[in-house]
């Protein structure tokens, strides 16, 4: 039997409006079953989801693993999209509770396998690495709200320069290529779903774009500055296929959740891409992609006019650069100090316990997709 295939991406984003969730996507219909999982750091929530998507992808069956932006190597969710099934992350920051408790939602508890004994004389410890992870998290938060401003004077400055005639023209363009003439307000049942294609982590700026683009035909690669129209490209193709009754998977970005990174039109196997330098995104990495075309919108913007603003450009970039490094320092520090914290939890686990737990799991998952196979 061939393996299942994988997709993934982020539910959450540490940006520039602080912790931002997508969770309520985490499955795109009314889920069949769904297990919350809770526990403190290091009590092996992530490793359960992995260890049970293995054995799901050796029966066949493709999966969404829907990573954490604090640590890009961690799982905060895990769907089976075919059966409606998820498992996932209840913990801080998602906080998810029950929505149908026991008829559709189970908690699975693993703070239940902990020697408490074995953590209480490390309350201190405890105590204080929790307050030096939060204090991390607000200095990231701030810097990405600094570097937020400094990235919207730079649009401004572009903005003024940007000939809205010739951006029309490249968006009605691009729109008919994709949509077709007549394509407003089709006769289709549109759906959408938002999360995140990247993310601000610990690691730096990761992705997973070769997974959500698989089986693409056409591709197409938007280029240009911030401020060059590419922000309103991406949401307009987004608006546009929703009205003409397409399904919409959206994509927003990774520093600023209000603007939209990449829109994917499954039903048409097309996708629009914003490309820019810190994304390192080749698409020659993509296997068989028969179209990709690039459009680059700094084509719409006047030189004339961005020569007046050559100083404050210059200088917002600097800003925000440096913004968003000391952002991704302090981000990492936040993966130390809950790394160190993991293994106080780590030490007090009943790991044999929580595989116990994991088997039954799994046992129930395979039950409910034989029953609705």
């Amino acid at each position: 039997m061939a393996k299942g295939r994988v997709r993934k991406d982020f539910l959450g984003g540490n940006t520039c409006l602080g912790f931002y969730s997508f969770f309520q996507y985490v499955i795109a219909k009314e889920a069949r079953r769904v297990f919350i999982l809770k526990g403190g750091p290091g009590s092996g929530k992530s490793t359960f989801m992995r260890q049970i998507g293995e054995e799901l992808l050796e029966r066949g069956l493709d999966l969404e693993y829907h990573f954490c932006s604090s640590d890009s190597d961690s799982i905060d969710a895990l769907t089976v999209p075919h059966y409606q099934l998820a498992i996932l992350d209840g913990t801080e920051p998602h906080l998810i509770d029950p929505k149908y408790p026991g008829a559709v939602d189970d908690i699975v508890n693993l703070g239940d396998y902990w020697d408490q004994t074995k953590l209480v004389p490390y309350k201190e410890q405890i105590i204080a690495l929790r307050k030096s992870v939060s204090h991390n998290f607000a200095t990231t938060y701030s810097c990405l709200k600094m570097a937020k401003l400094a990235r919207d004077e730079e649009i401004s400055c572009r903005e003024k320069a940007l000939n809205y005639r010739r951006f029309h023209e490249l968006a009605k363009g691009l729109l008919r290529q994709i949509l077709g003439q007549d394509s407003f307000w089709d006769d289709g049942s549109p759906t959408e779903r938002h999360l995140f294609a990247s993310a601000l982590a610990p690691q730096g700026i990761v992705h997973y774009l070769p997974t959500l683009l698989e089986g693409m035909t056409f591709l197409y690669l938007i280029e240009g500055e911030p401020g060059s129209g590419k922000e309103i490209l991406l949401r307009e193709v987004a608006e546009h296929a929703y009205r003409s009754g397409c399904a919409v998977e959206v994509y927003h970005c990774a520093f600023d959740p209000t603007n939209i990174d990449l829109v994917v039109l499954p039903e048409k196997k097309t996708a629009v891409l914003n490309c820019f330098p810190e994304l390192d995104f080749d698409c020659d990495s993509l296997d068989n992609l028969p179209y990709c075309e690039r459009i680059d919108c700094n084509g719409c913007l006047e030189n004339n006019m961005l020569k007046k603003y050559v100083r404050e450009l210059g200088e917002a970039q600097d800003l925000f650069n440096s913004c968003l490094q000391r952002g991704l320092y302090y981000l990492k520090e936040v993966r130390v100090v809950y790394h160190e914290m993991e293994g106080y939890y780590q030490e007090a686990m009943d790991f044999e316990a929580v595989e116990k737990r994991r088997l039954e799991v799994l046992g129930s998952i395979l039950e409910e997709i034989e029953f609705l196979s």
